[in-house]
């Protein structure tokens, strides 16, 4: 790939935390902040990594807040994403999904093109791991406008969806799209997997 024309990495990170309790990007696993491994799978394959739906830096990472009101969602995120991305496509993984695999987001970046490239799991479309392209931009915003989401907008754009066949050629077992949610998730994601960065088995 290019690297000028690589993905911006955008790292959703305006949720509440509501079941957490705390800051999800903040929250320590295996020695670093969660929001840490997932820059650190973005880095190798995007030119720049940030984090959107954020007023202030975190963990040393550019913050872009969402558009309008706060904490309106992945789309409100993937909105700033694109206008941030200046025409190049966003691969847009949330804070807490730490164990998302380099070798996953490198074949999403390789796959987009005129079409989102998202991963389907068991029929459901993983939104908060996929790569949109810029040309994305208008129909999303258009969306978030009228109160929808990013799945509102993949059911009216076509889109390229990456099933469990393909994305398993990539050495994927599914730990990129698990999301970490509650502290009783974080203890089941390292009872499986062990830290972040650990090859699959």
């Amino acid at each position: 790939m290019v690297r000028d024309r690589a993905p911006l990495g955008a790292i959703l990170a305006g949720g509440a935390s509501t079941r957490m309790g705390r800051d999800k990007a903040l929250v320590p696993l295996a020695g670093r902040p969660m929001v840490e491994w997932v820059a650190a799978a973005l880095a190798p394959v995007c030119g720049e990594v940030i984090v959107v739906g954020r007023t202030e830096p975190v963990a040393g990472l550019q913050a872009v807040p969402d558009p309008g009101t706060p904490h309106l969602g992945p789309l409100s995120g993937l909105v700033a994403a694109l206008a941030a991305a200046e025409g190049r496509p966003v691969l847009l993984v949330a804070t807490d999904q730490p164990w998302v695999r380099t070798a996953t987001l490198q074949g999403l970046a390789d796959r987009v093109g005129d079409l989102a490239a998202v991963p389907v799991v068991a029929g459901v479309r993983q939104t908060t791991c996929a790569a949109y392209p810029a040309g994305l931009a208008e129909l999303a915003a258009e969306e978030l406008e009228g109160g929808g989401s990013i799945q509102t907008v993949l059911d009216v754009a076509a889109f390229d969806p990456v099933t469990e066949r393909e994305w398993g050629r990539w050495g994927e077992d599914g730990r990129s799209f698990f999301g970490v949610d509650t502290p009783e998730a974080l203890a089941e994601g390292l009872r499986r997997w062990g830290p972040p960065g650990q090859p699959p088995m």
